[in-house]
Protein backbone atom coordinates (compact mmCIF):
# COMPACT_ATOMS: atom_id res chain seq x y z
CA UNK A 1 0.00 0.00 0.00
CA UNK A 2 1.22 3.50 -0.79
CA UNK A 3 2.60 5.37 2.18
CA UNK A 4 2.26 8.84 0.64
CA UNK A 5 0.43 11.12 3.10
CA UNK A 6 -3.29 11.05 2.35
CA UNK A 7 -5.70 13.93 2.91
CA UNK A 8 -9.08 12.41 3.76
CA UNK A 9 -12.40 13.68 5.05
CA UNK A 10 -15.39 12.47 6.97
CA UNK A 11 -18.42 14.51 5.90
CA UNK A 12 -21.55 13.63 7.87
CA UNK A 13 -24.82 15.53 7.56
CA UNK A 14 -26.00 16.82 10.96
CA UNK A 15 -29.55 15.67 10.26
CA UNK A 16 -29.50 12.92 12.87
CA UNK A 17 -27.28 11.01 15.27
CA UNK A 18 -24.38 8.87 14.08
CA UNK A 19 -24.97 5.14 13.78
CA UNK A 20 -22.27 2.50 13.47
CA UNK A 21 -22.57 2.46 9.67
CA UNK A 22 -21.39 6.03 9.21
CA UNK A 23 -19.02 5.78 12.18
CA UNK A 24 -17.29 2.93 10.35
CA UNK A 25 -16.51 5.35 7.52
CA UNK A 26 -15.05 7.81 10.02
CA UNK A 27 -12.89 5.04 11.51
CA UNK A 28 -11.60 3.89 8.12
CA UNK A 29 -10.83 7.44 6.99
CA UNK A 30 -9.03 8.22 10.25
CA UNK A 31 -7.01 5.00 10.21
CA UNK A 32 -5.94 5.56 6.61
CA UNK A 33 -4.87 9.12 7.38
CA UNK A 34 -2.81 7.97 10.36
CA UNK A 35 -1.42 4.96 8.48
CA UNK A 36 -0.05 7.25 5.78
CA UNK A 37 0.94 10.16 8.02
CA UNK A 38 -1.72 12.31 6.40
CA UNK A 39 -4.58 14.52 7.61
CA UNK A 40 -8.21 13.99 8.62
CA UNK A 41 -10.82 16.66 7.88
CA UNK A 42 -14.17 16.74 9.67
CA UNK A 43 -16.60 18.52 7.37
CA UNK A 44 -20.23 19.03 8.31
CA UNK A 45 -22.40 18.82 5.19
CA UNK A 46 -25.15 20.99 6.61
CA UNK A 47 -26.76 22.63 3.58
CA UNK A 48 -29.99 20.69 4.22
CA UNK A 49 -31.28 23.53 6.35
CA UNK A 50 -34.69 21.96 6.96
CA UNK A 51 -33.25 18.90 8.75
CA UNK A 52 -29.81 20.00 9.98
CA UNK A 53 -29.71 20.75 13.71
CA UNK A 54 -26.97 22.26 15.92
CA UNK A 55 -27.57 19.53 18.49
CA UNK A 56 -26.83 16.86 15.90
CA UNK A 57 -23.64 18.64 14.88
CA UNK A 58 -22.56 18.79 18.53
CA UNK A 59 -23.41 15.10 18.99
CA UNK A 60 -21.30 14.13 15.96
CA UNK A 61 -18.29 15.97 17.39
CA UNK A 62 -18.89 14.41 20.82
CA UNK A 63 -19.10 10.90 19.34
CA UNK A 64 -15.89 11.30 17.35
CA UNK A 65 -14.09 12.76 20.37
CA UNK A 66 -15.25 9.85 22.54
CA UNK A 67 -13.90 7.45 19.93
CA UNK A 68 -10.53 9.23 19.88
CA UNK A 69 -10.97 10.21 16.21
CA UNK A 70 -9.44 13.65 16.50
CA UNK A 71 -9.53 15.83 13.41
CA UNK A 72 -6.73 17.95 11.96
CA UNK A 73 -9.04 20.32 10.09
CA UNK A 74 -12.67 21.34 10.41
CA UNK A 75 -15.14 22.87 7.96
CA UNK A 76 -18.83 23.61 7.77
CA UNK A 77 -20.57 23.82 4.40
CA UNK A 78 -22.99 26.48 5.62
CA UNK A 79 -19.99 28.82 5.96
CA UNK A 80 -19.12 28.42 2.26
CA UNK A 81 -22.20 29.50 0.30
CA UNK A 82 -20.28 32.36 -1.35
CA UNK A 83 -17.75 29.88 -2.65
CA UNK A 84 -20.45 27.62 -4.10
CA UNK A 85 -22.10 30.62 -5.76
CA UNK A 86 -18.79 31.54 -7.38
CA UNK A 87 -18.29 28.01 -8.71
CA UNK A 88 -21.86 27.90 -10.02
CA UNK A 89 -21.25 31.15 -11.87
CA UNK A 90 -18.07 29.68 -13.34
CA UNK A 91 -19.93 26.60 -14.59
CA UNK A 92 -22.76 28.71 -16.02
CA UNK A 93 -20.27 30.84 -17.91
CA UNK A 94 -18.67 27.70 -19.33
CA UNK A 95 -22.05 26.41 -20.52
CA UNK A 96 -21.93 23.42 -18.19
CA UNK A 97 -24.76 24.52 -15.87
CA UNK A 98 -28.14 25.14 -17.46
CA UNK A 99 -31.56 26.19 -16.13
CA UNK A 100 -34.50 23.76 -16.05
CA UNK A 101 -38.10 24.63 -15.29
CA UNK A 102 -39.89 21.31 -14.88
CA UNK A 103 -41.88 20.86 -11.68
CA UNK A 104 -41.32 17.78 -9.51
CA UNK A 105 -44.62 16.41 -10.80
CA UNK A 106 -43.59 16.87 -14.43
CA UNK A 107 -40.26 15.17 -13.79
CA UNK A 108 -42.00 12.28 -12.05
CA UNK A 109 -44.25 11.78 -15.07
CA UNK A 110 -41.23 11.73 -17.38
CA UNK A 111 -39.50 9.13 -15.21
CA UNK A 112 -42.62 6.97 -15.05
CA UNK A 113 -43.07 7.13 -18.82
CA UNK A 114 -39.44 6.16 -19.52
CA UNK A 115 -39.49 3.29 -17.05
CA UNK A 116 -42.78 1.97 -18.44
CA UNK A 117 -40.99 1.72 -21.80
CA UNK A 118 -38.14 -0.19 -20.21
CA UNK A 119 -35.80 2.77 -20.61
CA UNK A 120 -33.55 4.27 -17.91
CA UNK A 121 -34.95 7.43 -16.27
CA UNK A 122 -32.38 9.79 -17.80
CA UNK A 123 -33.26 13.47 -18.11
CA UNK A 124 -34.06 14.32 -21.74
CA UNK A 125 -32.41 17.76 -21.72
CA UNK A 126 -35.66 19.37 -22.82
CA UNK A 127 -34.61 22.55 -21.05
CA UNK A 128 -31.72 23.03 -23.46
CA UNK A 129 -34.22 23.30 -26.30
CA UNK A 130 -36.20 26.14 -24.72
CA UNK A 131 -36.03 29.49 -26.49
CA UNK A 132 -35.33 32.68 -24.61
CA UNK A 133 -38.99 33.62 -25.04
CA UNK A 134 -40.15 30.28 -23.61
CA UNK A 135 -37.90 30.70 -20.58
CA UNK A 136 -39.13 34.26 -20.06
CA UNK A 137 -42.73 33.08 -20.25
CA UNK A 138 -42.14 30.36 -17.66
CA UNK A 139 -40.46 32.82 -15.31
CA UNK A 140 -43.33 35.26 -15.78
CA UNK A 141 -45.60 32.45 -14.56
CA UNK A 142 -43.57 32.30 -11.36
CA UNK A 143 -41.38 29.36 -12.29
CA UNK A 144 -37.87 29.44 -10.87
CA UNK A 145 -35.25 27.22 -12.44
CA UNK A 146 -33.20 24.48 -10.91
CA UNK A 147 -29.81 24.07 -12.55
CA UNK A 148 -28.39 20.90 -14.06
CA UNK A 149 -24.80 20.04 -14.93
CA UNK A 150 -24.37 19.08 -18.57
CA UNK A 151 -22.43 15.84 -18.67
CA UNK A 152 -20.12 14.85 -21.50
CA UNK A 153 -21.36 11.61 -23.03
CA UNK A 154 -17.94 10.00 -22.78
CA UNK A 155 -16.88 7.00 -20.68
CA UNK A 156 -16.03 7.64 -17.02
CA UNK A 157 -13.46 5.30 -15.50
CA UNK A 158 -11.44 5.04 -12.33
CA UNK A 159 -9.55 2.44 -10.32
CA UNK A 160 -11.26 2.03 -6.97
CA UNK A 161 -9.19 0.89 -3.97
CA UNK A 162 -11.98 -1.53 -3.01
CA UNK A 163 -13.95 -2.24 -6.20
CA UNK A 164 -11.08 -2.25 -8.69
CA UNK A 165 -11.73 -0.98 -12.22
CA UNK A 166 -15.02 0.93 -12.48
CA UNK A 167 -16.57 2.00 -15.79
CA UNK A 168 -19.64 4.09 -16.61
CA UNK A 169 -20.94 5.06 -20.02
CA UNK A 170 -21.48 8.81 -19.95
CA UNK A 171 -24.59 8.53 -22.10
CA UNK A 172 -26.17 6.31 -19.45
CA UNK A 173 -25.90 9.04 -16.81
CA UNK A 174 -28.51 11.70 -16.18
CA UNK A 175 -27.50 15.35 -15.91
CA UNK A 176 -27.53 15.98 -12.14
CA UNK A 177 -29.28 18.88 -10.45
CA UNK A 178 -26.63 21.00 -8.69
CA UNK A 179 -28.69 24.05 -7.69
CA UNK A 180 -32.20 24.01 -6.22
CA UNK A 181 -34.98 26.36 -7.29
CA UNK A 182 -34.29 28.48 -4.20
CA UNK A 183 -30.64 28.90 -5.23
CA UNK A 184 -29.15 26.54 -2.66
CA UNK A 185 -26.46 24.11 -3.84
CA UNK A 186 -26.87 20.35 -3.56
CA UNK A 187 -24.42 17.78 -2.22
CA UNK A 188 -23.23 16.73 -5.66
CA UNK A 189 -21.72 20.19 -6.16
CA UNK A 190 -20.70 21.18 -2.64
CA UNK A 191 -18.86 17.93 -2.01
CA UNK A 192 -16.72 18.36 -5.13
CA UNK A 193 -15.95 22.01 -4.39
CA UNK A 194 -14.97 21.22 -0.81
CA UNK A 195 -12.83 18.23 -1.77
CA UNK A 196 -11.05 20.35 -4.37
CA UNK A 197 -10.55 23.37 -2.12
CA UNK A 198 -9.27 21.27 0.80
CA UNK A 199 -7.02 19.22 -1.51
CA UNK A 200 -8.59 15.91 -0.50
CA UNK A 201 -6.49 13.17 -2.07
CA UNK A 202 -8.66 10.16 -1.16
CA UNK A 203 -12.44 10.03 -1.00
CA UNK A 204 -13.39 7.05 1.16
CA UNK A 205 -17.15 6.53 1.41
CA UNK A 206 -19.95 4.00 1.04
CA UNK A 207 -20.71 2.12 -2.16
CA UNK A 208 -24.05 3.95 -2.38
CA UNK A 209 -22.01 6.87 -3.78
CA UNK A 210 -20.52 5.00 -6.75
CA UNK A 211 -22.96 6.55 -9.24
CA UNK A 212 -22.35 9.97 -7.66
CA UNK A 213 -18.65 9.50 -8.28
CA UNK A 214 -19.19 8.91 -11.99
CA UNK A 215 -20.97 12.26 -12.20
CA UNK A 216 -18.69 14.15 -9.83
CA UNK A 217 -15.53 13.18 -11.69
CA UNK A 218 -16.77 15.28 -14.62
CA UNK A 219 -17.43 18.22 -12.27
CA UNK A 220 -13.86 18.01 -10.93
CA UNK A 221 -12.62 17.98 -14.50
CA UNK A 222 -14.82 20.93 -15.49
CA UNK A 223 -13.34 22.92 -12.59
CA UNK A 224 -9.80 21.99 -13.60
CA UNK A 225 -9.33 20.28 -10.20
CA UNK A 226 -7.36 17.13 -9.45
CA UNK A 227 -9.62 14.06 -9.26
CA UNK A 228 -9.08 12.18 -5.98
CA UNK A 229 -8.48 8.48 -5.53
CA UNK A 230 -11.67 6.66 -4.52
CA UNK A 231 -12.49 3.81 -2.16
CA UNK A 232 -16.14 2.73 -1.95
CA UNK A 233 -16.81 0.38 0.95
CA UNK A 234 -19.71 -2.09 1.06
CA UNK A 235 -22.44 -0.79 3.35
CA UNK A 236 -22.72 -2.21 6.83
CA UNK A 237 -25.92 -4.06 7.74
CA UNK A 238 -27.29 -5.28 11.05
CA UNK A 239 -27.00 -8.93 12.07
CA UNK A 240 -30.20 -9.71 10.16
CA UNK A 241 -28.92 -8.15 6.93
CA UNK A 242 -31.01 -4.98 7.16
CA UNK A 243 -29.47 -1.63 6.26
CA UNK A 244 -28.61 0.91 8.93
CA UNK A 245 -30.17 4.36 9.06
CA UNK A 246 -29.72 7.25 11.46
CA UNK A 247 -33.34 8.19 10.82
CA UNK A 248 -34.44 4.80 12.11
CA UNK A 249 -32.13 4.97 15.11
CA UNK A 250 -30.17 1.86 14.11
CA UNK A 251 -27.39 1.07 16.57
CA UNK A 252 -26.70 4.67 17.52
CA UNK A 253 -23.20 5.50 18.73
CA UNK A 254 -24.56 7.48 21.67
CA UNK A 255 -26.66 4.51 22.82
CA UNK A 256 -23.64 2.19 22.67
CA UNK A 257 -21.69 4.66 24.78
CA UNK A 258 -24.55 4.84 27.29
CA UNK A 259 -24.62 1.03 27.42
CA UNK A 260 -21.00 0.94 28.55
CA UNK A 261 -19.28 -0.01 25.31
CA UNK A 262 -15.60 0.90 25.22
CA UNK A 263 -14.57 3.05 22.24
CA UNK A 264 -11.59 0.83 21.49
CA UNK A 265 -13.84 -2.23 21.30
CA UNK A 266 -16.10 -0.46 18.83
CA UNK A 267 -13.15 0.78 16.78
CA UNK A 268 -11.61 -2.70 16.72
CA UNK A 269 -14.84 -4.19 15.39
CA UNK A 270 -15.54 -1.49 12.80
CA UNK A 271 -11.94 -1.49 11.54
CA UNK A 272 -11.91 -5.25 10.96
CA UNK A 273 -15.44 -5.89 9.70
CA UNK A 274 -15.33 -6.85 6.05
CA UNK A 275 -11.56 -7.41 6.03
CA UNK A 276 -9.37 -10.50 5.95
CA UNK A 277 -8.01 -9.71 9.41
CA UNK A 278 -9.40 -11.59 12.43
CA UNK A 279 -11.82 -9.57 14.51
CA UNK A 280 -9.95 -9.16 17.77
CA UNK A 281 -9.47 -6.32 20.21
CA UNK A 282 -6.42 -4.21 19.51
CA UNK A 283 -4.52 -2.27 22.20
CA UNK A 284 -4.88 1.16 20.56
CA UNK A 285 -6.10 3.11 17.56
CA UNK A 286 -2.47 3.40 16.50
CA UNK A 287 -2.21 -0.40 16.38
CA UNK A 288 -5.32 -0.53 14.20
CA UNK A 289 -3.87 2.13 11.90
CA UNK A 290 -0.61 0.22 11.51
CA UNK A 291 -2.56 -2.84 10.29
CA UNK A 292 -4.92 -1.02 7.94
CA UNK A 293 -4.69 -1.85 4.24
CA UNK A 294 -7.36 -1.52 1.54
CA UNK A 295 -6.02 -4.73 0.01
CA UNK A 296 -7.61 -6.55 2.95
CA UNK A 297 -11.08 -5.07 2.39
CA UNK A 298 -13.63 -7.44 0.85
CA UNK A 299 -16.54 -6.48 -1.40
CA UNK A 300 -18.84 -8.77 0.62
CA UNK A 301 -21.49 -7.11 2.80
CA UNK A 302 -20.24 -6.90 6.41
CA UNK A 303 -22.72 -7.47 9.25
CA UNK A 304 -22.63 -5.68 12.58
CA UNK A 305 -23.28 -8.17 15.40
CA UNK A 306 -23.88 -6.61 18.85
CA UNK A 307 -22.91 -9.88 20.54
CA UNK A 308 -19.52 -9.75 18.86
CA UNK A 309 -19.12 -6.19 20.11
CA UNK A 310 -19.86 -7.26 23.69
CA UNK A 311 -17.24 -10.01 23.36
CA UNK A 312 -14.65 -7.50 22.19
CA UNK A 313 -15.72 -5.10 24.91
CA UNK A 314 -14.94 -7.71 27.55
CA UNK A 315 -11.53 -8.37 25.99
CA UNK A 316 -10.71 -4.66 26.04
CA UNK A 317 -11.72 -4.30 29.70
CA UNK A 318 -9.76 -7.40 30.70
CA UNK A 319 -6.62 -5.81 29.26
CA UNK A 320 -7.24 -2.31 30.65
CA UNK A 321 -4.76 -1.26 33.36
CA UNK A 322 -5.97 0.41 36.53
CA UNK A 323 -4.34 3.74 35.71
CA UNK A 324 -6.43 3.97 32.52
CA UNK A 325 -9.70 3.45 34.37
CA UNK A 326 -9.11 5.00 37.80
CA UNK A 327 -10.63 8.37 36.91
CA UNK A 328 -13.70 6.76 35.39
CA UNK A 329 -14.25 4.60 38.46
CA UNK A 330 -14.07 7.65 40.69
CA UNK A 331 -16.53 9.51 38.46
CA UNK A 332 -18.90 6.54 38.74
CA UNK A 333 -18.86 6.83 42.54
CA UNK A 334 -16.26 4.19 43.36
CA UNK A 335 -13.71 6.57 44.81
CA UNK A 336 -12.19 3.89 47.04
CA UNK A 337 -11.53 1.49 44.18
CA UNK A 338 -7.84 0.65 44.01
CA UNK A 339 -5.59 -1.41 41.79
CA UNK A 340 -6.21 -4.61 43.77
CA UNK A 341 -9.99 -4.24 43.49
CA UNK A 342 -9.80 -3.51 39.75
CA UNK A 343 -7.50 -6.43 38.96
CA UNK A 344 -9.75 -8.71 41.01
CA UNK A 345 -13.02 -7.87 39.26
CA UNK A 346 -12.05 -6.97 35.69
CA UNK A 347 -11.84 -10.60 34.43
CA UNK A 348 -15.59 -10.83 35.14
CA UNK A 349 -16.64 -7.63 33.38
CA UNK A 350 -18.20 -7.30 29.96
CA UNK A 351 -19.08 -3.63 30.59
CA UNK A 352 -17.53 -1.19 33.01
CA UNK A 353 -20.80 -0.62 34.86
CA UNK A 354 -20.54 -4.25 35.97
CA UNK A 355 -18.08 -2.96 38.58
CA UNK A 356 -21.10 -1.90 40.67
CA UNK A 357 -22.05 -5.50 41.39
CA UNK A 358 -18.67 -6.40 42.82
CA UNK A 359 -18.31 -3.11 44.65
CA UNK A 360 -21.52 -4.04 46.45
CA UNK A 361 -20.17 -7.50 47.29
CA UNK A 362 -17.00 -6.07 48.82
CA UNK A 363 -18.26 -2.79 50.29
CA UNK A 364 -22.01 -3.02 50.97
CA UNK A 365 -24.43 -5.25 52.87
CA UNK A 366 -25.23 -8.50 51.06
CA UNK A 367 -27.89 -11.00 52.03
CA UNK A 368 -26.16 -14.37 51.80
CA UNK A 369 -27.57 -17.53 50.26
CA UNK A 370 -27.21 -20.36 52.78
CA UNK A 371 -27.69 -23.92 51.56
CA UNK A 372 -26.40 -25.73 54.64
CA UNK A 373 -26.26 -23.66 57.83
CA UNK A 374 -24.28 -26.27 59.70
CA UNK A 375 -21.65 -26.40 56.97
CA UNK A 376 -21.21 -22.63 56.73
CA UNK A 377 -21.11 -22.32 60.54
CA UNK A 378 -18.33 -24.90 60.63
CA UNK A 379 -16.50 -23.01 57.91
CA UNK A 380 -16.87 -19.72 59.78
CA UNK A 381 -15.27 -21.25 62.85
CA UNK A 382 -12.19 -22.11 60.78
CA UNK A 383 -11.63 -18.63 59.35
CA UNK A 384 -8.07 -17.54 60.18
CA UNK A 385 -7.34 -14.15 61.74
CA UNK A 386 -6.45 -11.21 59.53
CA UNK A 387 -4.40 -9.92 57.74
CA UNK A 388 -5.52 -11.89 54.70
CA UNK A 389 -3.91 -12.27 51.31
CA UNK A 390 -4.45 -14.38 48.21
CA UNK A 391 -3.16 -17.46 50.05
CA UNK A 392 -5.87 -17.25 52.73
CA UNK A 393 -8.61 -18.81 50.59
CA UNK A 394 -6.57 -21.93 49.81
CA UNK A 395 -5.51 -22.46 53.41
CA UNK A 396 -9.05 -21.91 54.73
CA UNK A 397 -10.81 -24.19 52.23
CA UNK A 398 -8.24 -26.91 52.90
CA UNK A 399 -9.10 -26.71 56.60
CA UNK A 400 -12.83 -26.79 55.85
CA UNK A 401 -12.35 -29.82 53.59
CA UNK A 402 -10.46 -31.69 56.28
CA UNK A 403 -13.07 -30.83 58.90
CA UNK A 404 -16.23 -31.54 56.89
CA UNK A 405 -15.15 -33.95 54.16
CA UNK A 406 -16.69 -31.67 51.51
CA UNK A 407 -14.78 -31.28 48.28
CA UNK A 408 -15.11 -29.88 44.78
CA UNK A 409 -18.37 -28.11 44.03
CA UNK A 410 -19.87 -29.22 47.34
CA UNK A 411 -17.08 -27.36 49.11
CA UNK A 412 -16.66 -24.22 47.02
CA UNK A 413 -20.19 -23.35 45.83
CA UNK A 414 -21.84 -23.08 49.30
CA UNK A 415 -19.00 -20.81 50.43
CA UNK A 416 -19.33 -18.60 47.34
CA UNK A 417 -23.11 -18.35 47.77
CA UNK A 418 -22.76 -17.41 51.41
CA UNK A 419 -20.00 -14.87 50.87
CA UNK A 420 -21.27 -13.22 47.67
CA UNK A 421 -24.90 -14.39 47.22
CA UNK A 422 -23.85 -15.37 43.67
CA UNK A 423 -22.96 -18.65 42.06
CA UNK A 424 -20.09 -17.27 40.03
CA UNK A 425 -17.73 -14.32 39.96
CA UNK A 426 -14.13 -13.30 40.51
CA UNK A 427 -11.69 -15.76 42.02
CA UNK A 428 -12.39 -15.96 45.74
CA UNK A 429 -8.70 -16.10 46.58
CA UNK A 430 -8.66 -12.43 45.44
CA UNK A 431 -12.18 -11.49 46.48
CA UNK A 432 -12.06 -12.84 50.06
CA UNK A 433 -9.49 -10.30 51.35
CA UNK A 434 -11.63 -7.49 49.92
CA UNK A 435 -14.73 -8.81 51.72
CA UNK A 436 -12.84 -8.94 55.01
CA UNK A 437 -13.20 -11.19 58.04
CA UNK A 438 -15.98 -9.29 59.80
CA UNK A 439 -18.33 -9.43 56.80
CA UNK A 440 -17.35 -13.01 56.01
CA UNK A 441 -18.22 -14.25 59.52
CA UNK A 442 -21.62 -12.58 59.46
CA UNK A 443 -22.49 -13.77 55.96
CA UNK A 444 -21.50 -17.35 56.79
CA UNK A 445 -23.86 -17.11 59.77
CA UNK A 446 -26.68 -16.08 57.41
CA UNK A 447 -26.67 -12.41 58.40
CA UNK A 448 -26.92 -9.52 55.95
CA UNK A 449 -23.55 -7.84 56.10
Amino acid sequence: MSTAPAAVRFAPSPTGLLHVGNLRLAVVNWLYARRTGGSFLLRLDDTDEERSRPEYAAAIEADLTWMGLTWDRFARESDRYDRYDAVAAQLKAAGRLYPCYETPEELALKRTSLMSQGRPPIYDRAALRLSDDARAKLEAQGRRPHWRFKLDHTPVEWTDLVRGAVHFEGAALSDPVLIREDGRPLYTLTSVVDDADFAISHVIRGEDHVANTAVQIQIWQALGAAVPTFAHLPLLTDAGGQGLSKRLGSVGVNSLRDEGIEPLALASLLAKLGTSDPIEARPSLEALAAEFDFAKVSRATPKFDPEELVRLNARVLHATPFDAVAGRLEAMGFAGADRIFWETVRPNLSRLDGVAEWWEVTHAPVTPVIEDAAFTAAAAALLPPEPWDEGTWGAWTAAVKNATGAKGKALFLPLRLALTARGHGPELKNLLPLIGRERAVKRLAGETA
